[in-house]
């Protein structure tokens, strides 16, 4: 069997524009250090690590880490996309759960640079090639748009297609995150901004504008994970608890299907909920509060559907009713998620972590979930992987069943 594993500190810094010009190394040691703050423990108890980042050299871990300790311990790089900090953290969690380690660091961090994200390496096949051709297969190629925006933009275009959703819809979603955003001080667009301001910005693709992108960001986060008997040997927090976590990769119908929300991953996202739903033996009616990839609105609006939050078809009406926010169904992204927190791609996924960390341990503000016990977690990368991840809120070391907070 697995053994429980225990989120016994999470940590970030502030996500900041490109030009704040601070470098990985030196933002990576502070999100370690202060995950360690938050588990109130020194590095000397961490077995392993795992640090997840998408531009850099190889082993940019260990410059991280090696200003943080020269233990000697195993440190293992890694890079997923925009999924690359969850992949660390999935990667932290086995080996805790597993026996392999009892005390694992998962660190991610992103030094971005200005503008889209493009290729660096021009002399091979590049990785998105077979995403570009199953989207030449359904719609027109946009030299001017940038091949993410393409993508998903082409994703909230086919939705439009076939639902018939007003673009007004994809809008509202920049303004809720902008709402919640104003109460993270850790956000890099913290002002409001209104559906009329998001509409006229300028138009990107599909049903896309300006405001509903994110934007390139540097930032670095960090969580340490434990069993729970390590947890009270050294009186380190245990109150929550990873209680399922499912990684994704694509299948057929990513690329065969014809459709633009296949290519961006409604298949992955929706397989590896199914698996974490199954797994934790609780659903979406479940979850109170969810971090979600909303790398673009587009994607927002079909994860709402991939994750079981609404039926499909029904995402416009579950934005309209305000289900997505606070005093409706369940609240989405309250950090700001990506389009206002920002995106620095290797810390995203532990930056999505740490929130619902302090959700879950009532710790988060203004932006509290009130009455949280479990959270859900999505953080989705093209070429392709998804993670999709449940935390619990525990007493005593129990796990609460749906007797015991239906009572």
């Amino acid at each position: 069997m697995e053994r429980r594993v225990c989120v016994a500190g999470a940590g970030m810094i502030p996500f900041t524009k490109p030009s704040a010009g601070e470098t990985y190394d030196s933002m990576g040691e502070r999100a370690v250090r202060a995950a360690l703050a938050d588990a109130g423990a020194g590095y000397e108890l961490i077995q392993q690590a795992y640090a997840g980042y998408v531009y850099g050299d190889s082993t940019s871990g260990q410059r991280v880490l090696y200003q943080v300790g020269l233990s000697g311990i195993p440190v293992v790089n890694v890079n997923n996309n925009c999924s690359t900090g969850s992949s660390a953290l999935w990667l932290a969690r086995q080996a805790v759960a597993s026996g392999a380690a009892e005390c694992v660091l998962a660190v991610g961090f992103e030094q971005m640079r200005p503008g889209a994200l493009r290729n660096v390496w021009d002399d091979r096949p590049l990785v998105f090639d077979r995403f570009t051709d199953a989207m030449a297969q359904v719609q027109e190629p946009a030299p001017d748009a940038p091949l993410a925006a393409q993508l998903f933009g082409g994703a909230g275009a086919a939705y439009m297609a076939r639902y018939g959703t007003d673009p007004a819809t994809f809008a509202k979603i920049s303004v809720k995150a902008r709402r919640h955003a104003a109460h993270n001080p850790y956000a890099v667009f913290r002002e409001p901004v209104t559906e009329e301001e998001v509409l006229a910005s300028p138009h990107v693709y599909g049903p896309l504008t300006r405001l509903q992108c994110c934007p390139p960001t540097c930032g670095a986060a960090a969580a340490v994970l434990c069993g729970e008997e390590f947890a009270r040997r050294h009186g380190l927090p245990s109150d929550v608890v990873i209680r399922a976590q499912a990684l994704t990769t694509d299948t057929p119908s990513t690329f065969g299907s014809g459709d633009m929300t296949r290519v961006v991953g409604y298949d992955m996202t929706r397989e590896a909920a199914r698996q974490v739903y199954e797994a934790a033996g609780a659903g979406p009616e479940d979850v109170p509060v969810v971090e979600l990839h909303d790398c673009f609105t587009a994607n927002e609006l079909i994860t709402y559907e991939a994750l079981g939050l609404t039926p499909e078809g029904t995402a416009e009406k579950f934005v309209l009713d305000g289900d997505n926010t606070y005093g409706g169904r369940v609240v989405t992204n309250p950090s700001g998620g990506l389009l206002s927190k920002g995106h620095p791609l290797g810390a995203t996924g532990l930056a999505q972590c740490a929130e619902l960390v302090w959700q879950l341990r009532g710790r988060a503000g203004a932006r509290q979930v009130e009455g949280a016990r479990l959270a859900l977690q999505h953080n989705l990368g093209l070429g392709g992987a998804c993670v999709v991840t449940m935390y619990e809120k525990v007493t005593t070391y129990e796990k609460v069943t749906t007797h015991e907070k239906a009572a």
